[in-house]
């Protein structure tokens, strides 16, 4: 079997997997929508008014859609992890020809099919239930190597994760624990400015800044340069898919 035909089986088998599992697929879905709806709708942004959600609607997309892009992977990749180790299925891969790398791949494949599909509801809620407005279907396309690249990140980190947990329990409780603060300290929801000034630097060293940044210079600031976070976002996301393939056990 060749390479391809062993991903696309492996692909083929975790999306009918995910399927299978209702609440999952409800909750994948559900979770983007009650965000928007709370931030987007029920607590309304007062440009003049300063505080939290002080800035017009467009300025949160990015934190909306990188609400998806960290969540899902974590959770997903990390609980697939906790789980094929619980059931000794990693000692039944080891004598399949599908590598660790191939694995993953398969699973990023799903995820970026799923959160692809998150993506583009979050973005009709928000043009439909906001005042936020969002470039022509062409800036639109410029966002996709964004979200690839952060679903490739996450599946790895979550990858790394699974390994680490000795549990599922574990693993959720550890990505959401990192999940949280990376959502709202990586300039996404909360400015800058509204963080002390030693704060500010450390910023930077979240991935999830750098997807916040380059989305929201296509969105929300058309013309705004965003080369520089795509090129870190690309080479984040090479460390971490290595990294967390290499950290998926072989054998149980």
């Amino acid at each position: 079997m060749s390479r391809s035909r062993r991903i696309r089986a492996e692909a083929t088998a975790a999306w009918h997997s995910f399927l299978r599992r209702k609440t999952a697929v409800f909750f994948t879905f559900f979770f983007p929508v009650l965000l928007v709806v709370i931030f987007g709708v029920l607590v309304r942004t007062q440009p003049t008014d300063g505080g939290l959600f002080a800035e017009p609607a467009g300025y949160y997309l990015p934190g909306y859609l990188a609400t998806v892009v960290l969540f899902t992977p974590l959770s997903r990749v990390g609980s697939e992890i906790a789980r094929h180790r619980d059931d000794n299925r990693f000692e039944k891969l080891a004598t399949t020809p599908l590598t660790r790398g191939e694995w993953l791949l398969a699973h990023t494949a799903v995820n970026v099919l799923i959160i692809g599909l998150a993506s583009l509801l979050i973005l009709g809620l928000v043009l439909l239930l906001t005042t936020a407005s969002v470039p022509p279907v062409v800036g639109l396309l410029l966002l996709l190597p964004f979200i690839v690249l952060a679903v490739v990140l996450f599946c790895g980190f979550g990858a790394l994760l699974g390994r680490l947990a000795d549990s599922q329990d574990g693993v959720i409780a550890a990505s959401n624990t990192i999940a949280l603060p990376l959502l709202f300290l990586s300039d996404t929801f909360i400015t800058l400015d509204q963080l002390p000034a030693w704060f500010g630097p450390l910023v930077d060293l979240s991935p999830l800044t750098y997807f916040a940044r380059g989305v929201r210079a296509i969105t929300y600031t058309p013309g705004e340069p965003y080369a520089t976070e795509l090129g870190v976002l690309a080479a984040l996301a090479v460390a971490f898919f290595v990294a967390g393939a290499y950290a998926i056990p072989r054998t149980d």
